[in-house]
C-alpha cells in the first residue's frame, strides 16, 4: 500500500468500540488478517528511493551495548551474557549465551506488546488472552516482519538534545519533559529535513547521554526507580500530525519514545501500537549517528533493521543500521 493512499485522521473510517483513528483492516488484504501494520508502506519502489538517500556511504550502528540498561526498570531482567567451554568435549572453541528482556535496552515493540488499556485490546483486535495461546501466535507475532523483508526504508534524525542545547532550553531526561510538535517541525526546519511518506521517523532527546554519563547512583536512582522520562508529547495534535505524515515506524533513545507516563486518551503507545500497528523503536544509541549527521550536514539517511525472527515474538532488539 502506498501511504499517499492513506485517509488523513480526520477521514478515518470507524472501527466499532474503538475510538476515533483506529487503523484496523487498512492494511488487510484479500481476506487476510494483516499483521505488519505501517511497515506495508515500505514497499520496493520505496525502497528504491530510499537508496538515494546514500551519499557519503558513511554505516552507523544504532544498537546500544547489550548490557544497558544494566539495571532495567518496570520490574525487568538485566541482561546475563555467559560463555560455554568447549574444551570439555574435545574442541578448543567457545559458545556463548545471551539471556535478555527485549525490553531491557535497545528494542522494537511489536505488536503483542503493547494493548489498548481501555478496551484491552490489541492491534487489529487481537485478546490479551490470546497473545499466549499457541493457536494464535501467528497474530501480530514479530516473525511477520522478517516474512516481509525486515524493515528498510527512508529516515530522518530529529536531533532535539542538540536543538534545546542550541537554545538555552534546559531539561531533565528523567523528568517527564515534553517534546512538542512544534518542536519537531522548528528542529526540521533549522536541519533542513523536509518529511516524507512511509519515512522513519527517530528522535534523540539525549536519554543514552545522560546514561552514559551519569554515575551508577544516578542511573539506579533515574532509570531503574525512575517514574518519568523525556519524550514526545501525547495529546490530539501529536496525534493527528503523526498519522497525517503516515510514518512507517518512529524510534527514539528514551525510555519510551512519548512523555512518560503517559496520559489518557492520547496515549501514544496506544495509538502506535494497538490502534495503527505502527513499531515503536526505544532506547537506540544516537550518539554517533548525530555526530554523523552535525558533520555530514544531513539528517536523512538510509535505514534497515533486522529484527529476530522468533515466532509469536513480542519485541526485539532492532539491529538497526543508518547508512548516509
Amino acid at each position: 500500500m502506498r501511504a499517499q493512499d492513506l485517509p488523513s485522521y480526520k477521514d478515518m473510517a470507524a472501527v466499532q468500540g474503538m475510538p476515533h483513528g483506529t487503523a484496523w483492516g487498512l492494511y488487510d488484504q484479500n481476506g487476510e488478517r494483516d499483521n505488519c501494520g505501517s511497515l506495508n508502506l515500505l514497499t520496493p519502489e520505496n525502497t528504491l528511493e530510499a537508496q538515494k538517500e546514500i551519499k557519503s556511504g558513511t554505516g552507523v550502528a544504532l544498537n546500544w551495548n547489550l548490557e544497558c540498561v544494566h539495571e532495567p526498570g518496570f520490574g525487568r531482567e538485566k541482561p546475563v551474557h555467559t560463555l560455554k567451554n568447549l574444551k570439555p568435549l574435545g574442541f578448543v572453541a567457545y559458545d556463548d549465551l545471551i539471556h535478555i528482556n527485549t525490553q531491557s535496552g535497545s528494542q522494537w515493540d511489536g505488536f503483542r506488546h503493547w494493548g489498548h488499556q481501555d478496551t484491552g485490546l490489541y492491534y487489529n483486535g487481537l485478546q490479551h488472552e490470546q497473545i499466549e495461546d499457541p493457536a494464535h501466535a501467528e497474530k501480530n507475532g514479530i516473525h511477520n516482519w522478517t516474512k516481509r523483508g525486515g524493515i528498510v526504508g527512508r529516515a530522518v534524525l530529529i536531533d532535539y538534545a542538540s536543538w534545546a542545547q542550541k537554545h538555552n532550553i534546559t531539561y531533565s531526561v528523567t523528568t517527564r519533559h515534553e517534546i512538542s510538535i512544534s518542536d519537531i517541525e522548528a528542529i526540521a526546519k533549522e536541519q533542513n529535513v523536509v518529511f516524507k511518506p512511509a519515512d522513519i521517523l527517530i528522535i534523540r532527546s539525549g536519554w543514552v547521554k545522560w546514561y552514559n554519563e551519569a554515575t551508577d547512583e544516578e542511573r539506579m536512582k533515574g532509570a531503574r526507580d525512575g517514574h518519568e522520562f523525556v519524550g514526545l508529547a501525547g495529546n490530539r495534535e501529536s496525534v493527528e500530525w503523526l498519522w497525517d505524515h503516515h510514518f512507517a515506524a518512529v524510534a527514539g533513545d528514551a525510555i519510551a519514545f512519548e512523555a512518560w507516563p503517559p496520559k489518557a486518551p492520547y496515549r501514544l503507545h496506544d495509538h502506535f501500537l494497538a490502534m495503527w500497528g505502527t513499531p515503536i523503536g526505544e532506547l537506540w544509541n544516537l550518539e554517533q549517528l548525530a555526530e554523523v549527521c552535525k558533520k555530514e550536514n544531513k539528517y536523512s539517511f538510509f535505514l534497515t533493521s533486522a529484527p529476530l525472527n522468533v515466532h509469536g515474538g513480542v519485541a526485539s532488539p532492532p539491529n538497526a543500521l543508518a547508512i548516509l
